[in-house]
């Protein structure tokens, strides 16, 4: 698959859906008493498809893979601050499983693009130009 874009990277687009559904969740009212865990949880869901859009920019592939690296640590973050928010009744069990089964396909689909990168290892990546990358599954 030939990546031109990084609106193409289904890691990307993944990324902000999550973080569009938990924004939804978080302007709940039960979460104005709880206004850390709220800023916490937009925080971390939102630097995910941040860093994955910063590093797609970056001039060599180990470039770009640590800021995979640091988007995978940002994922699992905020399916901790997700599991927290169930036990603080701000989203029901259900809500949560769906959000955390997506962050840890993002995290899988990651290390998936990091390997890849890690063995391609471009000393002069060239963003807007055609580059093919792995097919991503959250294998």
């Amino acid at each position: 698959m030939i990546i031109r874009t990084l609106d193409e990277l289904a890691v990307y687009q993944k990324a902000l859906i999550a973080a569009d559904a938990v924004s939804a969740i978080i302007d709940r009212p039960s979460f104005e008493k709880d206004r850390k865990l709220k800023e916490q949880l937009a925080a971390s869901s939102s630097r995910v498809p941040a860093l994955i859009a910063e590093g797609f920019e970056q001039k060599t592939d180990r470039h770009f893979a640590h800021y995979l690296y640091l988007a995978r640590g940002s994922a699992k973050e905020t399916k901790t601050h997700l599991i927290v928010a169930v036990k603080r009744r701000h989203l029901t069990t259900t809500e949560c499983d769906g959000l955390v089964r997506d962050y840890n396909e993002i995290a899988k689909m990651s290390s998936g693009l990091i390997h890849h990168l890690e063995q391609e290892d471009r000393k002069h990546r060239q963003p807007h130009r055609n580059r093919t990358l792995p097919p991503e599954s959250p294998d």
